[in-house]
């Protein structure tokens, strides 16, 4: 008869267990799952142009037969940079045609997005700053639906920004602000960022100039970051993995530059430019090329 309570007792303490796991096998079963890192194989390289291939590139899909481009130095036209806009960054394109180049300047309150229609005419569109946004315009990525366009702030940042593509959200105009429309909230910070590319949806891929390594265990890491949703106007959250060290090879020693990055859906072919350090940026500077596995 002493038994009894205690008997009891084992009871109470054994439903109550079956319960929290049960609870807790349901609570898992609800979460969604982890997004899976992709791995990336390098598969070849080509030699990038110092003057005109060394900060971005883009692949564009319309008109048929495009060429891929390129931005350098060598590609700001004459008039933007007697307007002070001296510096352009990674390149992107949407899937319906519209080119992007992203361009900064020295000083001032403003970043430009320069666009070409699949048409061929060049427009030019303002951004002015949000309090607190960084000078720079290092890269831009389109978003697959060509609505919005992604882009980021140089140093170590927790956030990038979303802006409505230029060009082919209805809402832009050449004569009106583009206003910054919502944010990325990243889970882990990143540092240098040089470009982005949607490889799907809601992934991008990411090159980064980290040169400390403190971030992510390595310096120069390509960068997989995964949004909670297609980008919008509302904030999403963005989680990022550190995928591999992009190659640092060159006959001089010295600092790298990882530099733009594109992702061409048709072939799946990832390209990363990596500029060598001193007089090799001359002759062994590389575009990269990857693919999944």
């Amino acid at each position: 008869m002493p038994l009894r309570p205690a008997r009891r007792r084992r009871h109470v303490a054994r439903t109550a267990l079956v319960v929290l796991a049960t609870a807790a096998a349901a609570a898992l079963s609800a979460a969604p799952p982890a997004a899976a890192a992709d791995t990336w194989s390098e598969v070849g390289s080509d030699r990038a142009d110092p003057l005109t291939e060394s900060q971005g590139l883009a692949s564009v899909e319309v008109p048929a037969g495009s060429p891929n481009r390129y931005t350098g130095i060598g590609t700001v036209p004459l008039g933007l940079s007697m307007r002070g806009w001296n510096h352009v960054g990674d390149p992107d394109a949407s899937y319906n045609g519209y080119y992007v180049e992203p361009y900064q300047r020295d000083s001032g309150a403003s970043k430009m997005f320069r666009v070409q229609a699949p048409g061929g005419a060049w427009s030019e569109y303002v951004h002015a700053l949000s309090p607190g946004e960084a000078l720079n315009n290092s890269w831009v990525a389109v978003s697959p639906d060509g609505q919005w366009m992604l882009t980021g702030e140089w140093g170590t940042m927790t956030r990038l920004l979303v802006l409505p593509t230029p060009g082919v959200n209805a809402s832009t105009s050449p004569s009106a602000n583009v206003p910054q429309a919502s944010t990325v909230h990243l889970d882990h910070a990143v540092r240098d960022v040089q470009g982005c590319d949607f490889s799907g949806p809601t992934t991008l891929l990411c090159s980064s100039d980290d040169p400390e390594g403190s971030l992510f265990g390595m310096t120069k890491p390509l960068l997989q970051i995964d949004l909670s949703a297609q980008p919008g106007s509302s904030d999403v959250s963005g989680h990022v993995t550190a995928l591999r060290q992009l190659p640092l090879r060159s006959g001089c020693s010295g600092s790298f530059e990882a530099e733009g990055v594109d992702y061409d859906r048709r072939t799946g072919t990832l390209r990363v430019i990596v500029v060598s350090p001193g007089f090799c940026v001359l002759t062994d500077s590389k575009t990269y090329r990857f693919t999944r596995g």
